[in-house]
């Protein structure tokens, strides 16, 4: 990510500044405009709305985007996570080691000893001998080599930053009415769900790649399988699952009518209908289950490790498996005769008695997924320690075998444990990200809040028939003012009739529903 930055000052009126920010492949222009003079004319004075495109949450913006560029190389969270010193990998044995446990001299290289290939033969040792392996902390220098550890850091950090952005909105948006303003949280929050499966698929990429077919088979298997459960659970009614899909896409589609009747398309009409928005929502069911299939995989398998790894201590062990159960958790909170109807209609006899107001309910359930999966993220040293642990395990299930082992075979077992780290930890982070995240869209761009009883779902905005007009008379002392600052006030402009028109179509209802789905579809 780097950053370009320059300012010009045009007349005694107002300076602008081109801010070029490339994070991650991609690559934006951002124009911010400030007042030099308090004499500025009116003819180019901005809006409230045209300014809220400029307001303070783009400053935090790009200061939490040059900081991370400036900070990756001193202090990095993702590396931090990995290389604090409370991990600690295994040390594959040299072969004077083997030798000396195998009670046996180094052999040494003759021709008799040569294949016909010119190749010498491989050591081989017994399997049964006393094979302890060496632990060592996991440090910088040997995470730096691992495979896609810089994927890591940067989606990880990426994620950190994201958070700070989107807390500051949250605090922003309870201190002033900034309902006009565009959330600059949520589109952090989106796009870190984007560069995460982004990288799902880049990692299934791999499998898809490879000589052998296992792991292709059982990428297909899930998708097919997510496939067929969410094709299930769209014909389910409301009553029972309350996505909001429904009431989400007929205002979606109600509003793209009447947008284009506006444009002067009367007998314009959506040339898509819910059955095959559905088919749609199913496709991407099945495609985030094939990306979903070997983290799911691995979690089991570390969920497993973990609780054996901690078996003296039962409070990590009841944490590890309220852990191991939030996808379940998270599921029935969308279960509605179990969960708001037990709540907000609690059977009491023959009457009825309201614990919690469905608005309470709705923050509730936030509250809820943000907690367990800051949970899972707690407790991510458990599992990843509980993976490298697999090498000792190995080692003390072949010393139950009988016969040889060639010494190079002990040696790569034991070092792809540890060249798979980075990986292992990209599949238990990745779903966290995308559930957590995904609640964060869900919660800013439905309109929901953390407060109970604060319920509140803003209407549709009026939708410009044309782009606003400004005046563009100018004094006779004007007449030489740049050709620039007119462009950045029709940019500007244009920007904001854009973000109107977007956020008259894609309304909370719309968001709640296309999120709320998308949250389960992840944590299945």
């Amino acid at each position: 990510m780097n950053t370009r930055q320059s300012t010009t000052t045009s007349g005694a009126f107002r300076s602008f500044t081109c801010q070029s920010v490339h994070i991650h492949g991609f690559s934006c222009e951002i124009l911010a405009v400030c007042e030099d003079a308090p004499a500025a004319t009116p003819d180019l004075r901005l809006s409230g709305e045209e300014m809220a495109l400029m307001g303070i949450q783009l400053v935090v913006s790009l200061l939490a985007a040059t900081a991370m560029q400036r900070m990756a190389p001193h202090y990095s969270f993702a590396r931090w996570l990995l290389c604090n010193g409370s991990l600690f990998r295994f040390k594959h044995p040299t072969e004077g080691e083997l030798c000396a446990l195998a009670r046996m001299q180094m052999p040494k290289q003759n021709r008799r000893d040569r294949r016909q290939n010119g190749e010498s033969k491989p050591l081989t040792v017994p399997k049964d001998i006393d094979l302890h392996l060496e632990k060592a902390p996991v440090n910088v220098i040997d995470a730096l080599v691992l495979h896609f550890f810089l994927e890591y850091q940067w989606l990880v950090d990426f994620a950190v930053y994201a958070t700070g952005v989107y807390l500051f909105t949250e605090c922003y948006y309870s201190a002033v009415d900034a309902s006009k303003e565009v959330n600059i949280g949520a589109i952090w929050c989106v796009l870190t769900v984007l560069f995460s499966l982004k990288t799902l698929h880049t990692l299934m990429s791999h499998y898809f790649h490879s000589k052998e077919g296992g792991e292709r088979s059982v990428c297909l298997a899930f998708g097919f399988l997510s496939l067929l459960v969410a094709m299930l659970v769209l014909v389910v009614r409301e009553d029972y699952l309350e996505f909001g899909l429904e009431s989400g896409f007929s205002s979606l589609f109600d509003n793209l009518e009447i947008f284009a009747k506006q444009q002067g398309y009367a007998d314009w009409s959506v040339p898509v209908t819910k059955l095959t928005v559905k088919f749609g929502l199913a496709a991407v069911c099945a495609y985030i289950g094939a990306l979903l299939a070997f983290p799911g995989l691995r979690l089991a398998q570390t969920h497993l490790d973990a609780v054996q790894m901690n078996s003296d201590r039962p409070l990590i062990q009841i944490l590890l498996h309220v852990s191991f159960l939030s996808p379940v958790i998270v599921l029935v909170l969308w279960v509605k005769p179990i969960t708001r109807d037990f709540l907000v209609n609690a059977p009491m006899g023959k009457t009825s008695v309201t614990i919690v107001s469905s608005a309470a309910f709705d923050s509730l359930r936030l509250w809820i997924i943000v907690l367990l999966y800051v949970l899972r993220l707690a407790l991510t040293r458990y599992h990843l320690q509980a993976y490298l642990n697999l090498a000792q395990k190995w080692v003390e299930q072949m010393k139950k075998e009988a016969g040889r082992i060639a010494a190079i075979d002990i040696q790569r077992k034991v070092t792809r444990v540890f060249c798979y780290l980075t990986v292992v930890t990209l599949q238990y982070l990745l779903p966290i990200l995308l559930i957590l995240f995904s609640t964060l869209s869900l919660k800013a761009l439905g309109d929901f809040s953390w407060r109970a009883g604060a319920e509140t779902v803003t209407p549709a905005l009026v939708m410009p028939t044309s782009a606003p007009v400004h005046p563009g008379g100018l004094d006779e002392d004007e007449e030489g003012m740049d050709d620039m600052e007119e462009d950045i006030q029709a940019t500007v402009a244009h920007l904001s009739a854009t973000f109107t028109t977007l956020r008259s179509v894609l309304t909370p209802l719309f968001f709640r529903g296309f999120f709320a789905f998308f949250t389960c579809c992840c944590s299945s």
